[in-house]
């Protein structure tokens, strides 16, 4: 195999060149909301379906979408009504497929009520199911599947045949499988569909398997279905693909029952970088909207090291790494994330190191000197240190508090602390401060931790002689967006003399954000 060309030097994907016209195109068929529906706990509403239906045909572009199994359900009945009534209104009917079975007239009767026009049958495709699940012989099972077709093919319906079971069948009974195959080649059938149901191929196996069906059935369209059991299901398409296999079924996130199917966006990546002479009509910059769009509509949570669409994926966290990519790009690869609608970043955290911060600082325009840099790069070190995830939306937040710290003679540390808060019992706390060289410690019960803090701290500063300034605001906020774990700013307005003044304090937890506010303003009075 040769690295194709990368996608960032190619035509957009409306703009077909000569070369790529020429090139062997693959069927890619979806089927997430039939197979990946069989996700354990997820279920979509009909007008959900219709959503994912729409943009897949519509944004991702794939050839044709698999959308339900027949008599499953009012419910679903319902959802594959929308769907049908919407593609025939856009001229998509005939790339909408349903999954039916060997029952007769009953399947496509559900079908043509249901508006669909395309069934994909499924069979037997091993002789330990036939026997021991439906208990009949080879001549009867494919008796019964004509009967099927040509009802179908009366009734103005396309179909495709399933063959359940498959790999297993080329395993252990490939003289049933070519028998079958021998029959479905003289029936009126558009493609033969082969699942590696149970997930159990290999990706040499899966290429020797459609390899000699492909050379002894040169007339029948094969597609491939592969399974994640042994996480093979990407590798398992790429040796499909390479044996000459037609089409492809795939679901967004690799849903689907158990370990799920192979991914539509890992597939598609590596076909458009390791295949050269296939394409696809998959749209890669629609990917991650439709991927993210799955995952709120199944509640089924992506893994954040998930290939391609995962939050983490071109997010470099080490600071060599960033280094590396400000030097002649030394850590970037094929997978840019520009190809999939989304943008490289900067993990902020104790392995970060400077690059890392100025790369993030540089996505946000702001410039800092060598000094405040490193001071900043400290903090997050420190923060990294406590495992707390750390953003780019809390870089303004942590640049505004080491710098202000900074500006702040340090005569006044809170050195010590303990919060209490029990049932029924008043919270309290126990201080130790320095003041100039001076350490006081001191016990009070309040309202609430804080407050009893203050309470403590008020005991100190009567033995100054000092009387505080007046507590008149109390702000808690975290960086815009929500997305941080990591920190939360405590801004306090405090007044003294009939002036008023502010200070801030950031931390992970936000009395202790507000203990920092409070030490900055003990060190400005």
């Amino acid at each position: 195999m040769q690295t194709a060309t990368s996608l960032m030097e190619s035509p957009s994907p409306e703009v077909k060149t000569a070369t790529q016209l020429a090139k062997r195109h693959i069927e890619i068929m979806d089927t997430t909301l039939r197979d990946g529906e069989q996700t354990s706990g997820v279920s979509f509403s009909a007008s959900e379906k219709l959503t994912i239906a729409q943009l897949l045909l519509t944004e991702v572009k794939v050839d044709r979408i698999e959308i339900a199994s027949a008599r499953v359900s009012e419910g679903e009945f319902k959802a594959v009504k929308k769907i049908t009534q919407w593609a025939a209104a856009n001229g998509y009917l005939d790339r909408v497929e349903v999954l039916t079975f060997v029952d007769g007239t009953t399947s496509v009767d559900w079908m043509i009520e249901a508006g669909a026009k395309v069934m994909n049958l499924l069979t037997k495709g091993s002789l330990n199911h036939l026997t021991h699940q439906l208990k009949k012989t080879p001549e009867e099972h494919f008796a019964d599947i004509a009967a099927v077709i040509a009802y179908a093919k009366e009734k103005g319906i396309e179909t495709n045949v399933y063959l359940e079971d498959w790999s297993n069948g080329m395993r252990n009974s490939k003289e049933y499988v070519l028998q079958y195959l021998d029959f479905l080649q003289h029936q009126p059938i558009k493609r033969v569909l082969l699942p590696d149901t149970l997930g159990v191929l290999i990706p040499t196996e899966t290429y020797n398997y459609l390899r000699e069906l492909i050379h002894r059935y040169p007339a029948l369209h094969f597609d491939f279905h592969a399974h994640n059991d042994y996480d093979l299901g990407t590798a398992n398409v790429l040796e499909a693909v390479r044996a000459g296999v037609h089409g492809l079924h795939l679901t967004i996130n690799g849903m689907g029952e158990r370990a799920g199917n192979a991914p539509l966006a890992s597939a598609i990546a590596v076909l458009n970088d390791y295949v050269k002479d296939v394409r696809t009509s998959v749209v890669e910059k629609s990917l991650y909207t439709v991927s993210k769009l799955v995952e709120t509509f199944s509640g089924f949570r992506i893994p954040a090291n998930k290939p391609v669409v995962g939050e983490n994926v071109f997010t470099q966290t080490a600071g060599i790494h960033a280094d590396g990519d400000k030097k002649n790009k030394l850590y970037y690869n094929e997978l840019m994330p520009e190809r999939f609608g989304r943008q490289r970043k900067y993990a902020l955290g104790k392995t970060s190191g400077k690059a890392n911060i100025e790369n993030n600082l540089h996505q946000l325009g702001i410039q800092l000197s060598e000094e405040d840099l490193k001071k900043v790069t400290q903090r997050i070190i420190e923060l990294g240190d406590k495992k707390e995830v750390v953003t780019q939306s809390d870089l303004p937040y942590i640049i505004s508090d080491v710098l202000d710290s900074d500006a702040i003679k340090e005569k006044v540390q809170v050195e010590n602390y303990v919060l209490t808060h029990s049932k029924d019992l008043r919270p309290s706390a126990t201080i130790q401060v320095t003041i100039e060289g001076e350490s006081f410690e001191e016990h009070a019960q309040g309202d609430g931790q804080y407050d009893a803090f203050m309470n403590a701290l008020k005991k100190v500063y009567v033995q100054k002689g000092v009387v505080l300034p007046q507590l008149t605001d109390y702000a808690v906020r975290i960086p815009p967006g929500g997305k941080t774990d990591a920190l939360c700013e405590t801004i306090i307005t405090w007044c003294v003399n009939d002036r008023e003044f502010k200070t801030r304090g950031l931390d992970s937890d936000q009395t202790v954000s507000a203990i920092k506010a409070t030490q900055k303003m003990l060190n400005l009075i």
